[in-house]
């Protein structure tokens, strides 16, 4: 006789903190809404003495300004260039001009076998961005899940977006570009966080491409007619 029961499995969204990706947010368990900035690099190095202070001095600014806290975030990942690979090769393919066709093959060559020699990283920084939902929204006893409206939703949102241009907009003052995640670049993101072997050996399937058959209910089946009740 087993003195312990089957151990408990739980399923991967137990242990994954956000809800949902939607509309280029990230919602989280708690009901609070997360967005996510790419942000370039600039060399500090190559900056002179006197660009270096001043660069220093409007990023503390920047800092200063913000009354909401922030996340900074960088991932290596292994550097993928197999789609611009394959443009290149489809290009290649398309010369007519003999010698520009082999240089194109080549060059295609070169480029993998650097790629498998060297182990080049791609390094990428990224600014969260968060906002709290007010308490006040309604939550269900039973599931203990947070329900937003569509209105509330996208007035979160709304406000989520204004902090998010403030960000960029204190950036920009130091010479840094940045782009909001969508909702496909977020969910690549997240698999890459969640399984770095993995996404590095096979792609990710395209939100627009994701889809599931339609599930009806036993309740809302319309009976045979030799299943509805007659009148006695």
């Amino acid at each position: 006789m087993a003195l312990f029961g089957p151990p408990k499995t739980g399923s991967t969204q137990d242990i994954l903190k956000f809800a949902e990706i939607r509309d280029n947010t990230i919602i989280l368990k708690d009901g609070n809404f997360r967005q996510v900035v790419l942000c370039s690099s600039i060399n500090f190095a190559l900056k002179s003495e006197q660009e270096q202070t001043a660069i220093i001095y409007q990023y503390q600014n920047f800092l200063n300004s913000l009354n909401f806290p922030i996340q900074i975030l960088m991932h290596s990942k292994r550097l993928d260039l197999s789609n611009y690979l394959a443009n290149l090769e489809k290009i290649g393919n398309l010369q007519k001009n003999e010698l520009l066709k082999a240089q194109t093959l080549d060059y295609i060559s070169f480029v993998k076998r650097l790629i498998d020699l060297a182990n080049i990283m791609d390094k990428r920084f990224f600014i969260v961005v968060p906002y709290m939902a007010p308490p006040k929204v309604a939550t269900s006893k039973k599931s203990q899940k947070i329900v937003y409206s569509p209105t509330d939703f996208e007035k979160y949102k709304t406000e989520l977006e204004q902090r998010v241009q403030v960000i960029q907009s204190g950036l920009s003052g130091i010479g840094i570009r940045t782009a909001t995640l969508n909702t496909q670049q977020l969910i690549e993101l997240m698999y890459g966080v969640y399984n770095p072997e993995e996404a590095s050996k096979e792609k990710i399937v395209e939100a627009t491409e994701l889809s599931g058959e339609v599930v009806s209910s036993e309740l809302l089946r319309p009976k045979a007619k030799d299943e509805q009740s007659t009148p006695t």
